[in-house]
């Protein structure tokens, strides 16, 4: 398949929506169908029911079964929200036919994965761009441009701690096979996202952590907002639910991680606090699309004692998202964009697979067996 060129002013770029599951039928597919720079030309699920909901309410002229059923050329873009575990599978079909991609977080599940998407980005010679949104917020971006002016990033403290929160509890998300994890994969990719920024080019040498999974397995920590599986009459959820991990950099720099879909609190919570040679600031808000959260984002910054609280600019839930959309036409048409959604996965994906490595141990009456075995 040939994309054309891409979209100018007065040409909005051909969309296809793969994936009509909670992220492309609630965050993407309404956006896209509303925005002026796109034209949803497509949908791709194998559902049939997905996909005709979707394009009678979208008005939307194609749907599809398959990503290989999309006619040759006649799409400029390809939003993948599929489930974790086909993300590079199938951004990979679609890149080798020349499709420009933009892949929905996580954008890979293990470093191999990343290594297949950059062949097939090159071989193809289509972008792939990369769907994760919290770096696009308002006031993500006013943090960052006061944590700019607090000198040297000594340590970044970054959580995002639901009180209830466990996304389709009983479904993909809760089955390791499926996500490749819990909400380390889930909301510690958008913690990532939104830190690594801030430390710059800096290579982060050491990573650690913890899991457990106290609340993945209770109803009463189900997400409600996002409807979804029953977890009644489902197999029990093999992710956690919680992910703790610290990281250290070759300039000395550490960051604190916290990821939580449910926990003992009374509200869902994001915050980031980034301490600086020359002072601090910290933001208080609520990523994602939670209705329990905090009223107002909060930022404020510490110096010599003295703490004062800066101005935010208003915006809506999910604007981050179409802050995004307005973002893609230009990434499409820019050259540089070629091969860095990798490379930033690449280092986000290494860092969940250290923390893995070093939170899920052998569990004790497994080596057991294995000792056993091997006297035998």
């Amino acid at each position: 398949m040939t994309a054309r060129p891409p979209a100018t002013p007065d040409r909005p770029v051909r969309v296809a929506v793969v994936g009509l599951g909670w992220a492309g039928r609630e965050i993407w597919l309404p956006r896209l169908a509303a925005h002026p720079g796109f034209e949803v030309v497509a949908v791709v699920d194998p559902q049939p029911v997905a996909r005709d909901q979707a394009r009678d309410t979208h008005a939307v002229a194609s749907a599809y079964a398959d990503v290989e059923d999309l006619p040759a050329g006649t799409v400029d873009l390809a939003v993948v929200a599929v489930p974790n575990h086909l993300h590079a599978v199938v951004a990979v079909r679609l890149l080798r036919r020349g499709v420009p991609v933009f892949l929905e977080k996580p954008v890979c599940l293990t470093s191999a994965e990343a290594d297949i998407l950059a062949d097939a980005e090159r071989d193809g010679g289509a972008v792939l761009l990369a769907g994760s949104a919290a770096r696009y917020r308002a006031d993500i971006r006013a943090l960052a441009d006061v944590a700019g002016g607090l000198g040297p990033v000594r340590h970044v403290d970054v959580a995002w701690v639901r009180a209830r929160g466990v996304p389709d509890a009983g479904g993909w998300f809760t089955r390791r096979d499926q996500s490749g994890g819990g909400a380390l994969v889930d909301l510690g990719w958008h913690l990532l996202d939104t830190v690594l920024p801030l430390l710059g080019p800096a290579r982060v040498t050491h990573a650690i952590g913890s899991v457990s999974d106290d609340f993945v397995n209770d109803g009463a920590a189900h997400a409600a907002w996002r409807g979804g599986a029953d977890p009644a009459g489902h197999a029990p959820g093999d992710v956690e639910d919680t992910a703790r991990g610290f990281l250290l950099t070759d300039t000395g720099a550490s960051v604190a991680l916290h990821a939580c879909w449910a926990s003992h609190e009374s509200l869902d919570r994001t915050t980031v606090t980034v301490h600086g040679a020359a002072g601090s600031a910290t933001l208080r808000c609520t990523f994602g699309f939670s209705p329990n959260r905090e009223p107002t984002p909060v930022l404020t910054r510490t110096r010599d004692g003295r703490t004062a609280r800066l101005p935010l600019p208003g915006e809506p839930i999910g604007a981050e998202y179409d802050h995004q959309l307005d973002a893609l036409p230009g990434l499409l048409a820019d050259p540089a964009a070629r091969g860095a959604a990798v490379v930033e996965a690449r280092r986000t994906i290494d860092i969940i697979e250290r923390i893995y490595q070093c939170a899920r141990p052998t569990r004790p009456e497994h080596q057991h067996a294995l000792v056993g075995h091997r006297a035998g």
